[in-house]
């Protein structure tokens, strides 16, 4: 099994335990495709990973996963060892990888989680596993929405901004921002104002099948951020479609519930 390991690199004990378990996984015959430690020494930073691998260890918390994701030019099942705070997006605490590895010899389950792709002006951007997410650039100054639903104007919302996020991301900033917790076994798009101003202006999930738009009003300086990984600036008038992304995120079935998960996790908080 062709193996490839990312980990963080802002804590030392997470690097030398992803060299570790990589050493010990090669004495156990698994094939090492990628080293993100090796690749550091080069002193360059990877845009896009092209990896032939059949999984990705991936060492850290929830914001290493996001950037593997975003890294990877084609989808390859990810499993997170928790190396950081809560972890939602890592099945694994260090001490259980040992055994799990040696228990998937012959193959692993894998479980889908719907992406969202992101197109400005009618160009493609990014997609997102968590959320895209529009904010101010200026503190304590509002912006204006408009959502377009199907081709209908459906309402306007005034906030600090909005956020527009998958399943997966409903344990997030969604949540902190006041948006339910969703199954990411539905497939569909979760929208969040942050701090509206008006209080009628609650979440709302719909179908990934309908067609979404947003539309930024007024003239405020903002911004768009991916996952917490990619941002860019945006103008006055600018429109935002949101699709199902064509490839979902990829990761190793290790067999915790998701709501047992969300229980126990919720508990760190």
């Amino acid at each position: 099994m062709r193996v490839g390991y990312i980990s963080r690199i802002d804590d030392r004990k997470a690097v030398d335990y992803t060299r570790k378990l990589r050493e010990d996984l090669e004495a156990e015959g698994f094939i090492t495709s990628y080293d993100h430690i090796a690749h550091l020494s080069s002193r360059e930073r990877p845009r896009q990973l092209d990896i032939d691998a059949d999984l990705m260890v991936v060492v850290g918390g929830d914001g290493t996963v996001l950037r593997t994701v975003q890294l990877l030019k084609k989808q390859i099942p990810i499993i997170g060892i928790n190396w950081g705070e809560v972890g939602f997006l890592t099945d694994l605490e260090p001490e259980e990888a040992p055994a799990f590895f040696r228990s998937i010899r012959e193959g692993f389950p894998v479980e889908k989680r719907m992406r969202i792709a992101i197109s400005v002006g009618g160009e493609y951007l990014a997609s997102a596993l968590n959320e895209a997410v529009i904010i101010t650039s200026r503190p304590a100054k509002m912006l204006r929405f408009s959502l377009i639903v199907d081709g209908v104007a459906v309402g306007t919302v005034r906030a600090d901004g909005l956020l527009v996020s998958t399943p997966t991301g409903s344990t997030a900033y969604a949540m902190s921002a006041g948006g339910p917790i969703v199954d990411p076994c539905i497939e569909g798009f979760l929208i969040v104002p942050l701090a509206p101003y008006m209080l009628s202006s609650r979440p709302w999930l719909m179908s990934y099948e309908r067609s979404l738009e947003v539309r930024l009003e007024n003239t405020k300086p903002a911004k768009l951020v991916i996952d917490g990984q990619k941002t860019w600036e945006l103008h006055e008038r600018t429109y935002l479609t949101v699709q199902r992304s064509s490839e979902p995120a990829l990761f190793v079935d290790v067999g915790k519930k998701f709501f047992e998960k969300v229980e126990n996790k919720l508990r760190c908080l």
